[in-house]
């Protein structure tokens, strides 16, 4: 069996999905598993993911990204949408935590004062900011996910996002930042993978 740095020397950014041919539920199921266990800031998770595999959304998602085929041809496109309701995220969070139950969730009370007064201070420009980079970790589990399970991805960021927010009915507290997505290749040869060498990238100190 592969194993997953194996999987990520074969991993590339499909461009050309093979529309005929559909993804496993099991295995986008998987995606979407390691998806939910990425790590995010307090664990407050402040993203939600539109998985899409209607044909009339995607043709409408493809006509506000430049008309790029993966949108239409892969069988599943991820969407990834920042949250900054933070305040309701925090609530949800020790909610969870506490399991609903009042004595357990004030034994938390201390962290979940320093969580509030940290978020509480923040610009609501920086909030998204922030919001935006916890997301863009949980795109990079799924596509680790992708490699390790054999299905080829493609993390787009070209698409009109206001429109993606309006054809996907987000909130006011969402704003679609990139997407991913999922399927199998068609067997068009790709462009050789390109990586710059270790000794331009690390720093040993």
């Amino acid at each position: 069996m592969s194993n997953f740095l194996s999987q990520l020397e074969w991993r590339n950014a499909e461009k050309h999905f093979d529309a005929s041919k559909p993804l496993e539920e099991d295995l986008l199921n998987k995606i979407l598993a390691a998806t939910r266990m990425a790590p995010s800031s307090y664990g407050i998770q402040p993203y939600h993911i539109y998985v899409v595999s209607n044909a009339e959304m995607k043709t409408k998602l493809r006509a506000e990204a430049f008309d790029q085929a993966q949108f239409t041809d892969a069988p599943y496109i991820l969407v990834f949408a920042s949250r900054n309701d933070f305040d309701a995220r925090i609530d949800g969070y020790f909610e969870t935590a506490s399991g609903g139950d009042a004595e357990a969730r004030e034994k938390l009370k201390g962290y979940e004062d320093m969580m509030r007064g940290r978020v509480s201070g923040m610009p609501e420009e920086e909030k998204m900011s922030w919001a935006h980079r916890q997301t863009y970790i949980a795109l990079g589990f799924a596509m680790a996910a992708a490699a390790e399970t054999g299905v080829a991805s493609c993390p787009m960021e070209g698409f009109n996002t206001a429109k993606f927010d309006e054809l996907l009915g987000l909130p006011a507290h969402m704003k679609s930042v990139v997407t991913l997505s999922l399927g199998y290749g068609d067997g068009t040869e790709s462009r050789p993978k390109v990586r710059f060498p270790e000794n331009d990238l690390f720093t040993h100190v």
